[in-house]
């Protein structure tokens, strides 16, 4: 669907075919769109991972934020969690099916943003 604005004959503006809220950009950006949840995936594309690896592959991310954005995409049913029968025990983390299908536009927006320049202010 593509909104569009379209003008009458007396000049007045109407949209038609308007998103609804939320649009589908924007529902996925939602899923996918966290802080660290597109790395996290992508971490994940290779095979199970245990937190601690996770954690020390995603520079920057606190521990905290791993788990928040773990449990956030394991209720989504992007990851599936496994706690491990070792000593100590230790929890794993794999992509599923359904998490699998954010991979292809993951690597395009890697791609993309790998082209961005340098002088990009990206704190804002």
């Amino acid at each position: 669907m593509r909104a569009r604005v379209n003008e009458d004959a007396k000049g007045r503006r109407h949209v038609s075919e308007a998103c609804h809220e939320p649009c589908a950009i924007e529902r996925g950006m939602r899923i996918i769109g966290g802080k660290w949840t597109g790395s996290i995936l992508w971490h994940l594309r290779d095979g199970p991972v245990r937190f601690n690896d996770l954690s020390r592959m995603i520079g920057g991310a606190s521990k905290k934020m791993i788990t928040e954005r773990l449990r956030q995409l394991e209720a989504q049913g992007l990851v599936r969690r496994q706690i491990m029968d070792t000593a100590p025990v230790s929890v794993q983390y794999s992509i599923t099916e359904f998490g699998r299908t954010a991979l292809g536009f993951l690597e395009e927006l890697r791609k993309w943003s790998e082209n961005l320049p340098q002088e990009l202010d990206l704190k804002h």
